[in-house]
């Protein structure tokens, strides 16, 4: 059995770049790109999300194609992008179960402890990223853009003591 040599160091790249970073940038048809945190569960890239508490996951349907960007852990740069096929695991199958097992591990100040699995069936979506086999070139430039609006991020007005604070602890340094 013959294999393409590059079609095997994509494939190599892929998986070991997006299992060591806990990070990817996805995006879908239309959709731009958004952070994403995932797990490397049986040759895919592995995400929850789409409920209350958890991630937004815009433009990824069952069946539909996704592009992943992943970045070094170490410097934080982009070292690979590939395609992936998007697909959805039924709530309460063998590999809903197995991937929740992994998401479970990995999920990080859930808010109901013990009890995610169960909400996690109920309100959100478990998507597997399967990669196709293609990988795109790196672009030159840096893409780089405002961040996506989200709830998440609130602006609050300077607490009145805070200057006072960090003045005081540089004085005494």
């Amino acid at each position: 059995m013959t294999s393409e040599p590059s079609g095997l160091l994509d494939r190599a790249l892929v998986e070991e770049a997006t299992k060591k970073s806990g990070l990817v940038w996805v995006g879908g048809p239309g959709v731009p790109a958004r952070a994403l945190w995932h797990v490397w569960h049986e040759g895919a890239a592995c995400l929850i999300g789409d409920g209350p508490g958890e991630q937004p996951l815009p433009g990824l349907t069952d069946g539909g194609a996704a592009e992943v960007t992943v970045r070094s852990k170490d410097k934080g740069g982009r070292l690979v992008s590939w395609t992936a096929r998007v697909a959805e695991l039924a709530p309460g199958s063998e590999a809903w179960q197995a991937t929740v097992a992994e998401l479970k591990g990995k999920r990080l100040n859930a808010p109901d402890g013990e009890a995610m699995t169960d909400r996690w069936a109920r309100e959100c979506r478990v998507l597997r990223l399967e990669p196709t086999g293609t990988t795109a070139a790196l672009p030159e430039g840096s893409l780089a853009e405002p961040p996506l609006p989200s709830p998440a991020t609130t602006r609050q007005p300077v607490p009145a003591g805070l200057p006072r604070l960090l003045l005081k602890k540089r004085k005494r340094g």
